[in-house]
């Protein structure tokens, strides 16, 4: 059965323990939650990065943490690693979160309006300069 990429949204977010900008950044502080940034490089270069975020764009992305993968980063060290996925408005992130999930990534999740909810409530950014 077909369905919109807004009933898979909605669908898939339902399996999701989305986080605030807030919660996030408290997760990160409290119990070492892993941030990534998965936007692309003319965003970041645009308006900035979280200091601290992982930056693996959404191609790269399960091979990176998947702690199983030849290709992982250092960080990806356990099944059980807190991961936070965030995109520039919280909407690719969703979905990527679900397919770390897949991984077995239980605890992947994303940030609820993503970069631009992180920026707009204040918290730590980075700037690059724009264009």
């Amino acid at each position: 059965m077909a369905v919109g990429i807004d009933e898979l949204l909605e669908r898939e977010r339902e399996k999701l323990d989305r986080l605030s900008p807030e919660q996030a950044a408290a997760a990160v502080s409290e119990s070492g939650a892993v941030l990534v940034d998965i936007r692309y490089a003319a965003l970041r270069d645009r308006d900035g990065t979280v200091p601290g975020a992982l930056v693996v764009e959404r191609n790269e992305l399960e091979w990176r943490l998947d702690p199983l993968c030849d290709y992982r980063l250092p960080e990806a060290t356990g099944h059980d690693l807190r991961i936070i996925v965030f995109c520039n408005e919280g909407y690719a992130s969703s979905l990527a979160a679900r397919s770390l999930q897949a991984l077995g990534l239980s605890r992947a999740t994303d940030l609820i309006g993503g970069f631009q909810a992180w920026a707009a409530a204040g918290l730590p950014v980075t700037a690059h300069g724009g264009f």
